[in-house]
């Protein structure tokens, strides 16, 4: 395996086989060299090391906003003072916990249910999410209209298993976070702080045994149940409804997703009867200062990071100005956005990279077609759903508009209310109008990329489009391997166990032959077994939530690595150099080379879709024989599975 860059040639462990672990041969010296930075919970050599240079990028664009020279629209004036404002360190210090007096008026005032269904709905208006949350989809049954949607919400820890599980680290961790509600109330002046924090958390153990499992939330059919807002009383009779709706921005709502009716149900029991109303503002008191934690004095911030430490094992809290980047690319993302595609990606990269998603799709159309276990009947409708998927590459058409929030230099924790304030309000007026298919749901400098299986549409934000995953110097292969699996991989999303529910117009529906529908389950149910044989940190990777992502995986090798082939066919090469298969395998397993502190790794297997990064290397390769030809590997070498699973 020769010619290969300096840097790739430096991850290399060349100690250890490919064919034995390829993950720690791809990547075994970088790891054992990488240590994770004080200010983060994990490193990955591609995603962190990317998102570290757009965040610098970021900040050179918002500084040079405040430069007396620069002479500004109003975007860009809201950008400077946004993150003006947030980089204020002395104003937001004298002000301490001042902010809060208003909202903690507004929570003096719940009395009775209709208070309560008053408040929660002022909250919910402002994007703050206490005992559930509101928000818009598009109509599972009819994609071309958006819809409210009620979704579970209101607890502090990242979910249900935090309470309710006696095993491993969650008893530990019950314990800090208890003992950090008490803090952040002592801050807050509050005398009874540890009695606050034990109400807090009862309240949320009893939403928590309500609440649905992550597993079944991926269930589409599971979490869709279509309700008119005359009806919203017999999902949740004991809720107060008209108090609640009348304080939010969707008047024109009509049609409402409940995305979990029994959940919403003890809701309305708890709110009526079940819990003291002295209790419910302790418990609204904790989730707004838990949400505007951020915005608030020096003290709170450090108690609000010393839980997340516990959590994710992170020692050091990001510098300011990294806070007041991803703050104001929250608040402001697609304004942010337009200086920075301009530094970072030419049109020449916009168009290479069309190119290469229509080459996998094309690889997608060809693997359909020749998929034994699928009937023609569903290949026809499958086929239509592939040519239907939509491509958004780099960076939006059009711009969203901020017009009409209101940014002031002085007050950072105003800003940051008004921003979620007026981002709530966009969402809600999107009710009954039809669906923006221009829209973006992530900023072009995320280093990410998505499918939507109601658009059905992937989506390739700028931040992705750099190295390593993709450059326009290096070799085709290696891209191929980089962003061409990501590709691939958001492709395959569209026909995972998630995604093949909905057809080509984004509707949930049953397109399946009931025969191909249990030939998928067989092959699916392969992927689940081997996921959930691994183990990290004694716990066993749990198959079933991370399916539809272990699926992408897997097909967006194989899709990628096609494509390849038809691009590259049978190219010349420097004699001993690496083949291009060598090239795609390394590109691909490169970009993942990753290390996690154990704190969040537990988190990542407790709740994350995604596997480790080390088993989306060896799981998927482990199951694609050109990889075990293109490195000679052998049958009963740990890198060649005894019983591959394999899927599209």
């Amino acid at each position: 395996l020769k010619g290969l860059t300096a840097d790739d040639e430096a991850a290399l462990d060349r100690s250890v086989s490919p064919c034995e672990d390829f993950f720690q041969f791809a990547c075994g010296s970088w790891v054992k060299k990488t240590n994770i930075p004080d200010d983060e919970s994990s490193w990955m050599r591609s995603f962190s090391t990317i998102r570290d240079q757009n965040e610098a990028t970021l900040r050179d664009i918002v500084e040079s906003l405040g430069k007396p020279e620069a002479k500004l629209a109003e975007e860009p004036t809201q950008l400077r003072d946004f993150y003006a404002s947030c980089m204020d360190e002395a104003t937001i210090e004298k002000l301490g916990a001042k902010p809060l007096d208003a909202d903690l008026k507004l929570i003096g005032t719940v009395k009775d249910a209709a208070s309560l269904g008053k408040v929660l709905g002022k909250l919910h208006a402002r994007g703050l999410a206490p005992l559930f949350a509101v928000g818009v989809q598009q109509d599972f049954a009819d994609s071309t209209k958006m819809i409210g949607a009620f979704d579970q919400a209101g607890l502090g820890m990242p979910e249900r298993d935090y309470y309710l599980k006696t095993d491993g680290k969650f008893p530990e961790l019950r314990k800090k976070y208890e003992a950090h509600v008490t803090a952040m109330f002592t801050l807050l002046g509050n005398k009874k702080a540890a009695e606050a924090a034990a109400t807090v958390l009862r309240i949320e153990k009893m939403l928590a045994e309500k609440q649905m499992t992550k597993e079944d939330r991926r269930e589409p059919k599971k979490v869709y149940h279509l309700t008119a807002r005359a009806d919203l009383a017999k999902v949740a009779a004991d809720f107060p409804w008209d108090a609640y709706l009348a304080e939010l921005p969707a008047k024109e709502a009509k049609l409402f997703n409940v995305a979990q009716p029994d959940y919403l149900a003890a809701v309305g029991t708890f709110a009526k009867s079940g819990i003291p109303f002295a209790d419910w503002q302790v418990y609204l008191q904790w989730h707004v200062l838990r949400g505007v934690a951020p915005a608030l004095s020096k003290a709170f911030v450090d108690e609000g990071f010393k839980w997340q430490s516990a959590l994710r094992g992170t020692a050091k809290i990001p510098p300011r100005w990294k806070r007041c980047v991803r703050a104001t690319d929250g608040a402001l993302g697609e304004a942010l956005a337009q200086p920075f595609v301009m530094k970072t990606l030419g049109a020449e990269g916009k168009a290479t990279v069309k190119d290469m998603v229509l080459a996998i799709e094309e690889e997608m159309k060809k693997n359909l077609t020749g998929l034994a276990w699928m009937d023609p009947k569903t290949r026809e409708l499958a086929q239509k759903k592939l040519a239907k998927i939509a491509n958004k590459i780099a960076f939006p058409d059009k711009w969203r508009s901020y017009k009409g929030l209101k940014v002031d230099k002085k007050s950072y924790y105003d800003n940051v209310t008004r921003a979620d304030a007026f981002e709530q309000a966009r969402q809600l007026a999107k009710v009954g109008k039809p669906v923006d298919r221009n829209e973006w749901y992530m900023t072009p400098p995320t280093v990410n990329a998505y499918y939507d299986p109601s658009m059905n549409e992937m989506v390739f934000p700028a931040g992705i489009l750099q190295p390593p995953f993709y450059a326009n110097a290096r070799p085709v292969a290696a891209n191929f391997g980089g962003i061409g699996m990501v590709m691939g991989h958001e492709l395959t999303h569209g026909f995972d166990d998630e995604g093949r529910q909905f057809d080509a117009d984004g509707n949930l529906k049953d397109w399946w032959s009931p025969s191909v529908n249990t030939e998928f389950e067989k092959r699916a149910s392969c992927v689940e077994k081997q996921y959930d044989e691994y183990v990290v940190l004694e716990t066993h990777v749990n198959g079933k939530l991370t399916l539809g992502e272990n699926l992408a995986d897997l097909g967006g090798v194989k899709l990628a690595l096609a494509a390849l082939k038809q691009k590259v066919g049978k190219t010349e090469r420097a004699e001993g150099a690496a083949t291009p298969e060598q090239q795609f395998f390394l590109g691909f397993a490169q970009g993942w080379c990753g290390k996690y502190r154990d704190e969040m790794m537990r988190l990542l297997v407790a709740t994350n879709p995604h596997s480790p990064p080390n088993l989306r290397v060896n799981g998927p390769l482990s199951n694609t024989p050109e990889f075990a030809a293109a490195f000679s590997c052998q049958p009963g070498h740990k890198m060649v599975r005894k019983d591959r699973c394999e899927v599209w």
